[in-house]
């Protein structure tokens, strides 16, 4: 009996020291208290970037009475991917490691028209070039409308640390 004890206790132990442990995902959000989303959310070595809109072309005046200009659909685009780049890089990262790419298209506040042609004038500048020949898997969606009512396009990415 003595044998069978110790020839179990043997067995638990070998079958508990071959068991696959499972590491957790650390998650880190990168936010301020200020906003009301996070600016991206690390999940292991992938990074979720939140959607980005463009940078005013020329600030808003409240002494004259003017709104901020943000430009067209092609001007809004290379400052989206700008910052976009500037995110990334503020994570270490940088557009190569870019693997997914959604970008929400509205109406060209100049033209009310879709304005395809005007993003992808810009996306060819930071993806599938000489100096970063990756491109990313991308889903291009027409909307209605975005949330700032001047807003031309929204893009957000996902990036992979490479190791």
């Amino acid at each position: 009996m003595k044998n069978m004890k110790l020839a179990v206790a043997l067995l638990a132990t070998c079958a508990l020291s071959s068991a696959p442990s499972y590491a957790q995902t650390v998650v880190k959000h990168i936010q301020d208290e200020k906003g009301a989303i996070a600016k991206g959310v690390w999940a292991g070595d992938t990074y979720y970037l939140s959607g980005q809109l463009a940078s005013p072309v020329t600030p808003a005046d409240p002494a004259k009475g003017t709104a901020a200009e943000y430009g067209d659909t092609k001007v809004q685009a290379a400052s989206v991917f700008a910052k976009i780049q500037a995110a990334l890089k503020e994570q270490g990262l940088d557009m190569k490691d870019v693997v997914k790419m959604t970008v929400f298209l509205g109406p060209d506040p100049k033209t009310g028209k879709l304005d395809f042609a005007g993003m992808q004038s810009e996306y060819v500048k930071f993806f599938g070039t000489k100096e970063q020949p990756n491109k990313p898997a991308r889903s291009a969606f027409q909307v209605a409308a975005l949330a700032a009512p001047w807003a031309a396009l929204e893009i957000e990415v996902i990036a992979v640390k490479s190791n």
